[in-house]
């Protein structure tokens, strides 16, 4: 797997370079090399299928690479999901460096580690765009956590121009982790194990680190597609448990 995605960041990087039209100029480099790693054989890449263009096709198995806007999905899961499978990927950057680029100027700072990491949790903002298609059937889901270097233009609203900054590209070093959803039980990974057995939306946010709002947002989700469910209350706290799965 890590050098599968190796493999995918090399090429990418290389042909970029060359210009050899792997790829297209326009698109971002995190996408082109998510393409190559879940799919090294580009003539299955940018496939115009049931009157959308698919990120992959093989067979009637469709990719779609998603970094954000999963109401945007909506339309072509309607009709993919109902000729064949669909699997999303969405990435999260695990350790980031970070640029910023005058766009001025032309320089660029030297690079510096986010303080903050991702986790696969951060996923729940986009799943509750498209709540309603979790369960079928034909649905999947890939999260790629890895390490990337950000490039970003200084044009934000604050003082430094950094806040309401714009981003300009993003590019991947390291595969970190992939954690797969193939059905719907698979959800129960994003329930943290040292929960235990019941939880609050408090404890999922202590365990996840999630702001609050995406704490609850998750819980949503999963008492959504049956991974755990209400038990009871504790004040106004409702007391959730994990929904044991057939062995």
């Amino acid at each position: 797997m890590e050098e599968s995605f190796f493999n995918a960041c090399e090429l990418i990087r290389e042909n970029r370079d060359t210009n050899s039209g792997i790829g297209t100029l326009s698109e971002k480099t995190l996408h082109a090399i998510l393409k190559y790693y879940f799919e090294p054989d580009n003539t299955f890449h940018e496939i115009r299928y049931q009157g959308y263009v698919a990120d992959i096709l093989h067979d009637q198995d469709v990719i779609e690479i998603q970094t954000a806007g999963f109401n945007k999905l909506r339309r072509k899961l309607d009709v993919f999901l109902a000729a064949g499978s669909v699997r999303i990927v969405y990435p999260i950057a695990y350790e980031k460096y970070l640029e910023w680029i005058d766009e001025e100027t032309g320089r660029i700072t030297d690079k510096r580690k986010s303080p903050k990491k991702g986790t696969p949790y951060q996923v729940f903002f986009e799943l509750y765009k498209i709540k309603s298609y979790l369960t079928h059937p034909n649905l999947s889901l890939s999260i790629v956590l890895m390490n990337m270097e950000e490039q970003r233009l200084l044009n934000g609203w604050s003082k430094d121009k950094k806040r309401g900054s714009s981003r300009y590209e993003r590019v991947p070093t390291k595969l970190v982790d992939q954690i797969d959803i193939n059905c719907v039980e698979d959800y129960a990974k994003l329930v943290p194990e040292s929960l235990g057995e019941t939880f609050t939306t408090k404890t999922y946010k202590e365990a996840t680190k999630l702001s609050i709002g995406v704490a609850r947002t998750a819980i949503h989700v999963l008492n959504y597609v049956g991974v755990i469910r209400k038990v009871g209350k504790q004040g106004n706290l409702i007391i959730y448990e994990r929904v044991k799965q057939d062995s």
